[in-house]
């Protein structure tokens, strides 16, 4: 189903103040100027109710993309990687073994997906270029490309053209209270767009939600994991994928959180295709998508050796780090997706039991 003006107007409520934790949304909408996508740009006010289900949203599994800094560094896995995990011994076949293989835990796979852009915008300040690049076209163009096709050993499904985006993406326009944003706020947002999109049988969406510059964000009101530059003590995650069951008709969703990465500890190198800001988004963006796809409740893919990788899933083992004298860049590589370049990271397969950007 596709995102309408009518659908989201039946859901448009009042302009509103919510309150959710510590931080204070103040939402209203607005026309945002043209942007370098196609997208058709809709605004949308999450209401009251809306941050009340995601305040009250069971079964959720954050699953975050470790930052360069020495918070990140410290933060184990049961600290990012989210629901509880096992560790398993390999077990004796006689033959090789190869440490970095994920196995699979049972659990629900993507076989085909709609990306939904979601866009929090403080008073009308971004567009979509100067702040984030051009995600949506990535992502269109990731999902046409031979790279996608890493995933097939992974969701049992070789088909082209299952991981498209939504022609509609959702604006956000509010007030920055100088605090943190927390994951049930979040939840609040993706409650909002996912009653009006309707989600047919929970994993046919992802709701990607992007941040602006100076936005931290946590996953709880303590403040002690987050993506936050400006509080080092606490910068612990660039970005995360996750999943969540709202107690009302909305059900199961997926979603990531896709905060200004374009920053020291969540940046690409110098000198990629689009340049820092859009590969460092396309980049983080990646990683995210594609972790969902092969495990969006953390009960599918990972690695459950404790050899060092435990827990981490395709994209974590991949996720190259260049380290200069003064900074820690992720180090991408430079990859052609439907004719366009970008840098962004390898994935890891296990039919080729390495890391690469072709199946």
């Amino acid at each position: 189903m596709k995102l309408s003006g009518k659908a989201i107007a039946r859901h448009l409520p009042h302009f509103l103040s919510a309150a959710t934790g510590t931080a204070v949304l103040l939402l209203s909408a607005i026309h945002l100027q043209s942007q370098p996508t196609t997208s058709r740009h809709v605004t949308l006010n999450p209401s009251a109710a809306d941050y009340a289900a995601g305040a009250t949203a069971k079964n959720v599994n954050i699953h975050a993309t470790p930052a360069n800094t020495p918070r990140g560094r410290a933060a184990g896995s049961s600290e990012l990687f989210g629901s509880p995990r096992v560790a398993n011994s390999a077990p004796d076949a006689g033959g090789p073994r190869f440490p970095a293989d994920l196995s699979f835990h049972g659990g629900n796979v993507v076989t085909s997906m709609q990306s939904v852009a979601i866009y929090l915008n403080p008073n009308g300040q971004c567009t979509i270029a100067s702040c984030w690049g051009d995600p949506e076209g990535f992502l269109s163009n990731l999902g046409k490309s031979d790279m996608i096709h890493i995933v097939d050993q992974y969701t049992g499904s070789s088909a082209d053209d299952r991981y498209t985006v939504d022609e509609t993406d959702v604006i956000i326009n509010y007030k920055p209270t100088g605090k943190p944003l927390i994951d049930a706020q979040i939840l609040g947002v993706v409650h909002a767009v996912a009653a009006a999109l309707g989600t047919p049988d929970g994993y046919s969406n992802e709701f990607h939600v992007f941040l602006p510059p100076g936005q931290d964000e946590c996953f709880t009101d303590s403040f002690k994991t987050c993506y936050s530059p400006d509080m080092p003590k606490s910068f612990a995650f660039c970005a995360y994928h996750s999943s969540a069951t709202f107690t009302d008709a909305v059900g199961h969703v997926l979603y990531s959180v896709e905060p200004f990465v374009d920053v020291p500890g969540c940046n690409v190198r110098p000198g990629t295709p689009n340049g820092q800001l859009a590969d460092s988004t396309n980049n983080t963006l990646s990683h995210e998508l594609i972790e969902t796809i092969t495990d969006p409740d953390g009960t599918a893919w990972w690695n459950s050796l404790d050899v060092g990788l435990f827990g981490e899933e395709i994209g974590d083992e991949c996720s190259f780090v260049l380290f200069t004298d003064s900074s820690a860049f992720f180090d991408p590589s430079n990859v052609t997706l439907n004719g366009k370049s970008y840098a962004i990271q390898p994935e890891y397969d296990n039919a080729q039991h390495a890391c690469t950007t072709a199946p």
